[in-house]
């Protein structure tokens, strides 16, 4: 066991935080702060920055896969070549010693404690990281609903619609009159998806028409629009994901539109953009 009255009085603590103490230096430790109020108060501010460094780390844990990341694995061919077969190289094994091990375990602690120890600290450090993380993103509310209707979608499978395909000029004229926009059902058979019919969602609390498409394999994407109420800064498309939901969101002539599939879905901005010069 390593000496650790020939540490810092900060590593001795952290160590301590950390569990990597005997049951004698344990008791060493607690009756030293004790009797000692600038050790118990060195003592406090490391917990509390290894519990800040922590709950950072949970957040940015909680945080979505990137879209980009998700369609990169997806889209990782395998290796031609078994891995098996490959010449392997010797493979040269480090193993410190206990005390070495534990030597290198404190100065790491240390160094996150202080980090998180630094941070805590700062004023109204809690309170930005708290406004960083329940920030709104930049989306209206409707996509929000969107992305929940699609999840709801996914769940019932048969039950996609309200109105079939088959009443083609029945949806034409209701969706029409329903949200105040004209359109055309695009045709994305070349694609692999089967037109299944159409529906009416809400989204914040405004009429928002949905066509939904099916393919082979069992994933569906729709398409949703609505009348703009306050024309967007860009028409541009813009790709986000909500964990297994892929969004694809544009802007045309007073109409926003969504289209909403699987998030590992490597064609859905082309796609997009097929539907954009069709609807």
């Amino acid at each position: 066991m390593l000496d650790l009255r020939k540490l810092p009085l900060e590593a001795q603590l952290t160590a301590l935080l950390d569990g990597e103490v005997s049951p004698e230096q344990r008791h060493e430790l607690e009756q030293h702060l004790a009797t000692d109020e600038n050790a118990r108060r060195l003592h406090e501010k490391l917990r509390h920055g290894a519990d800040f460094g922590r709950r950072r780390l949970d957040d940015v844990l909680k945080e979505p896969v990137p879209l980009a990341l998700v369609r990169s694995i997806k889209s990782t061919q395998p290796p031609k070549t078994p891995i098996a077969q490959r010449a392997m190289r010797p493979q040269v094994k480090l193993a410190p010693s206990g005390p070495q091990a534990l030597a290198a375990a404190l100065i790491l602690f240390v160094v996150g404690c202080g980090i998180g120890y630094f941070a805590g600290t700062t004023p109204d450090a809690d309170e930005i990281a708290t406004t960083t993380a329940t920030a709104p993103a930049n989306t209206s509310n409707w996509l929000g609903d969107v992305t929940a209707y699609q999840r709801l979608l996914i769940r019932q499978p048969r039950h996609l619609v309200e109105v079939p395909a088959s009443q083609a000029e029945e949806i034409s004229s209701w969706l029409t009159t329903v949200i105040g926009v004209p359109f055309r059902v695009p045709d994305l058979s070349a694609e692999s998806w089967t037109f299944q019919g159409a529906r009416i969602i809400l989204g914040d609390n405004r009429p928002v028409g949905q066509l939904v498409y099916s393919n082979s394999d069992g994933d569906i994407i729709s398409i949703c629009f609505r009348k703009d109420a306050q024309p967007p800064e860009t028409d541009d498309f813009k790709e986000t994901i909500k964990d297994e939901i892929g969004l694809v969101t544009w802007h045309n002539a007073g109409t926003s539109y969504v289209l909403a599939g699987p998030s590992a879905e490597a064609t859905l901005g082309q796609l997009a953009m097929k539907i954009a010069t069709a609807i």
